[in-house]
């Protein structure tokens, strides 16, 4: 399906697009801090820039966004237009593989926690942390 939008608009939208400090990220760094879950640094430097580290713990946290990050967009028949988006998302996905990789190799754990997944049942994502935190420390929370 072709954009409707010309290149440049299409840039300039992209564009606006926040990184990180997301409406999703601040409402969930909120909930986590509710459920006692503190100490966090957030978009801490280490490959793939965690949205939130527990670096005592070494517990790393992404929040990844549905589209950027390619939620089965293959099944979902959602596929992007060939071209720039699909390589794009493409190198989304490996880059991820590839962190993920590099932090366990260095003994983080690590948590991908899916847009819709927070957004639907974010007491449920708040428990996968929980529980993975109570392994490394062996304390509850």
């Amino acid at each position: 399906m072709p954009d409707k939008f010309d290149k440049r608009t299409r840039s300039a939208i992209m564009s606006k697009i926040k990184g990180k400090d997301t409406s999703l990220e601040v409402n969930f760094r909120k909930l986590l801090w509710k459920r006692g879950l503190k100490g966090y640094r957030t978009h801490y430097a280490l490959p793939g820039k965690p949205d939130i580290a527990f670096v005592s713990r070494k517990i790393a946290i992404f929040l990844d966004g549905d589209f950027w990050h390619g939620y089965n967009w293959k099944e979902l028949g959602k596929d992007p237009p060939k071209g720039y988006w699909r390589r794009k998302l493409q190198k989304n996905i490996e880059s991820d593989k590839k962190h993920n990789r590099q932090l366990r190799k260095n003994g983080w754990a690590v948590i991908r926690l899916w847009e819709h997944e927070i957004k639907k049942s974010p007491e449920e994502c708040i428990k996968t942390i929980k529980s993975i935190w109570k392994n490394r420390n062996g304390k509850h929370v």
